[in-house]
């Protein structure tokens, strides 16, 4: 039997004005009562820190699988004109232009959101951590199938090698942002 790791401390995070705020594959495909019910619980509390990003003139990203556009991301989160949304697998800095544009507004810190948890979250975190970013994981803006694909993931960032010491565990109403 394998012993399960203790639960990580959730953090109170002071969002800082060289962070983006990354909503991941909210779109009609991957969030949906058939295929990802946990999903469209995450929407207004994703919805919520997307506002509170705008206020306060954080950057915000959207993204979309490779079979989604602008169209299929759900309204709660619709981007508005000017904000960027990439379109790729699970690695959403592979072949788009997300890290010269993060590095064009001297991106350091960003939020991951979205689904799902083990395949988007995991590997645009996995990627902002080799490019030294540090990451802010709101669990309760993430989702996948089960809680336990949930659960794997954020233990996998707290020890994986690009993310381990760079990640900071979090809830979205333990965060606050600049202007607050």
């Amino acid at each position: 039997m394998v012993e399960r790791p203790p639960a990580p401390t959730i953090e109170d995070v002071t969002v800082k004005p060289d962070t983006a705020l990354l909503i991941l594959d909210i779109e009609e495909r991957t969030c949906n009562a058939e295929r990802r019910p946990r999903c469209l619980d995450t929407v207004p509390r994703i919805a919520k820190l997307m506002d509170k990003a705008r206020e306060t003139g954080i950057t915000v990203v959207y993204s979309v699988t490779t079979k989604g556009s602008i169209r299929t991301i759900l309204d709660p989160v619709k981007p508005h004109p000017g904000e960027i949304v990439v379109g790729s697998s699970v690695d959403k800095f592979w072949n788009t232009n997300l890290e010269s544009y993060l590095n064009r507004r001297r991106i350091k810190n960003v939020i991951i959101t979205g689904t799902a948890a083990h395949g988007a979250v995991l590997h645009t975190a996995t990627a902002a951590g080799f490019r030294g970013m540090h990451i802010i994981l709101p669990v309760d803006c993430i989702s996948a199938e089960d809680l336990y694909a949930e659960q794997a993931t954020v233990e996998l960032l707290l020890t994986g090698p690009a993310t381990r010491g760079k990640i900071t565990i979090t809830r979205s109403d333990r965060m606050t942002f600049p202007a607050e």
